[in-house]
């Protein structure tokens, strides 16, 4: 496989991952990597990361608009409210992954958001790592860096669940705090 940009189906070169379904084709460039800064939209991708560990990000991105129906949009302060009921409601939904600890994680994860002082995205934005050089190949991206283990062990620390430095590495990925775009993907010049 190569692991250099690879041309997409308008000839722009591209993420070799962006261009392997038609799904990943428009979230690589349109929403991977680019800025997220409001507390629920960095709460739906801290969830969904969390959701899809150990699965592919297909699975996760294709029932996505199930997710945010069974979870209120991801209005933080709405799903910290959820119930049992809800949480039994969730374990029946078979539009999302209906995994017991995931969902009770994103619960508690939104109750601990809820009473952030700062809000969530001002703690995740915290952990930006300072300039890095554009990757070139997909075996230059990490999966894990210093600064996604300080932010699980914060997060951790906080009463988050389901974050391990990896799942924050994807968040940080995911939300645009860094920009693993490879140097000549066409998405690259976007996403910063």
């Amino acid at each position: 496989m190569n692991s250099g940009p690879v041309a997409g189906p308008d000839g722009q070169l591209r993420c070799p991952w962006g261009v392997s379904t038609e799904d990943y084709l428009g979230y690589h460039d349109n929403e991977w990597g680019r800025p997220i800064r409001d507390d629920c939209g960095l709460f739906e991708r801290l969830t969904l990361e969390a959701f899809q560990s150990g699965l592919s990000w297909l699975t996760i991105l294709r029932k996505r608009e199930h997710f945010r129906a069974a979870f209120a949009g991801f209005e933080i302060e709405a799903v910290a409210r959820f119930t049992g009921k809800d949480r039994t409601r969730l374990l029946n939904d078979a539009g999302i992954v209906r995994n017991v600890a995931k969902i009770d994680a994103a619960l508690a994860n939104a109750r601990v958001a809820a009473g952030l002082d700062d809000g969530l995205a001002a703690l995740v934005w915290r952990h930006q790592p300072s300039n890095r050089r554009a990757p070139a190949t997909v075996a230059e991206v990490p999966t894990q860096t210093p600064e996604s283990h300080a932010m699980a062990t914060e997060l951790k620390r906080l009463g988050f669940r389901f974050v391990g430095p990896t799942t924050a590495y994807a968040l940080m990925q995911a939300a645009g705090l860094v920009n693993d775009h490879l140097a000549d993907c066409s998405a690259r010049e976007g996403s910063r």
